[in-house]
C-alpha cells in the first residue's frame, strides 16, 4: 500500500472541560488502513496468542475480529486460510473448536515477534563498509526474481540497480546466503565487502537503494495517527494494541535501519519507535484484561 492510500486527517472532540481530546479507536478506524482479515489474525495470534502458549476458542478470535470491524464470514475464512498455510490447527471439543499454533506457526509468529520489538533499537557506529550482492536470476524467472526481491528487502537489503543489492551491515551476508540458497539461486551470486570507492558519492547511492522520503511519510502518519490516541476502556485498549502493532510491523520491511551517518538529521523513525514502546506499554494492561475476558466467555 502506497502512503497515498492511507488516510491521515484526525477528528478532534471537545471535552466537557472545553479541552481537545482524540476520539475513540472505534471513531478513527479509517485511519489504520485497509489491511486484510488474514493479516490481522496473524497480528491477533502474534500479540496474543503467542505469548500464552494455550489454545484459543474460535469465539474469541472471531469475536475480536469483529470489534476490529471484521465480520464474521470474512473471520472464520481468515482462519480457514491461515489453517491451510499450515500455520495453526483446529481441535474438536464437544461442539466447539479450539486453534493452537504449529510449529511453522510459532516459528514464524516468534521471528516476527523478535524483528517488531527489537526494531529501530539504536545501531552502533558504522565503519563505513558495505556488503555488495550481484544476483543473477534469469528474465524468464519472474516469480522467483519477486521472492528474491522481497525478502532480501525484508533482510535490509536495497536494490541501486537491476541484479545490486547492498546493505550498509556486512554482518548481513549470513543471513542473505541463506535467503538465496533457500531459493536456489546461490551458485549464480557474488558477494563484496568494503568502503566506497570514491567514484559518486553515498547520498546518491541510498537515494537509489531506498525511497526514504516515503519511508518518513510512513513515519509521520504512524506518529499522527497514535500520538494522541487514548483508549477509553479495555475494549479500546485492546483494538488500539492491535492497530498499533499491526502498523509497526510493516516498518521492518519498509526501513532499512541505515546508520545514522545514512540518515536525516529529523529522521521521524528515531520519535516513531518511542512512540510504539510507549504506547504499547501503557495499553498493555487494558488490552489483556479485554483479551482473557474473550477467551472466558
Amino acid at each position: 500500500m502506497s502512503p497515498s492510500q492511507e488516510m491521515t486527517g484526525l477528528d478532534f472532540a471537545f471535552t466537557r472541560s472545553g479541552q481537545y481530546s482524540p476520539p475513540g479507536v472505534a471513531a478513527r478506524r479509517h485511519e489504520f488502513g485497509t489491511a486484510s482479515a488474514s493479516s490481522y489474525l496473524l497480528t491477533v495470534l502474534g500479540e496474543f496468542v503467542l505469548p500464552r502458549k494455550r489454545p484459543v476458542w474460535t469465539a474469541t478470535l472471531t469475536d475480536t475480529m469483529e470489534l476490529l470491524g471484521i465480520d464474521h464470514r470474512a473471520a472464520r475464512q481468515a482462519l480457514a486460510r491461515t489453517g491451510a498455510d499450515g500455520l495453526i490447527t483446529s481441535t474438536k471439543v464437544g461442539r466447539r473448536a479450539q486453534w493452537s499454533l504449529t510449529e511453522p506457526g510459532r516459528r514464524l509468529l516468534s521471528d516476527g515477534a523478535e524483528r517488531i520489538y527489537t526494531f529501530a533499537s539504536e545501531t552502533p557506529d558504522w565503519d563505513g563498509e558495505w556488503l555488495v550482492l550481484l544476483v543473477s536470476v534469469p528474465e524468464t524467472e519472474r516469480g522467483l526474481r519477486r521472492r528474491a526481491r522481497t525478502r532480501l528487502a525484508w533482510a535490509g537489503f536495497g536494490s541501486p540497480a537491476p541484479g545490486v543489492w547492498v546493505t550498509p551491515r556486512p554482518h548481513l551476508a549470513e543471513e542473505a546466503g541463506d535467503v538465496l540458497a533457500d531459493l536456489g539461486v546461490h551458485r549464480s551470486v557474488f558477494s563484496f565487502v568494503g568502503g566506497h570507492g570514491g567514484i559518486g558519492n553515498e547520498p546518491e547511492l541510498v537515494d537509489r537503494a531506498w525511497n526514504l522520503p516515503e519511508i518518513a511519510a510512513r513515519y509521520e502518519r504512524f506518529l499522527v495517527t497514535f500520538s494522541d490516541l487514548e483508549p477509553a476502556d479495555d475494549t479500546e485498549a485492546l483494538l488500539a494494541q492491535i492497530h498499533l502493532v499491526h502498523e509497526w510491523r510493516r516498518f521492518p520491511f519498509l526501513d532499512p535501519q541505515l546508520p545514522t551517518a545514512l540518515l536525516p538529521d529529523d529522521w521521524a523513525g528515531r520519535t516513531a519507535r518511542e512512540l510504539f514502546h510507549e504506547k504499547h506499554d501503557a495499553w498493555r494492561r487494558g488490552a489483556e484484561a479485554r483479551w482473557k475476558a474473550l477467551c472466558s466467555s
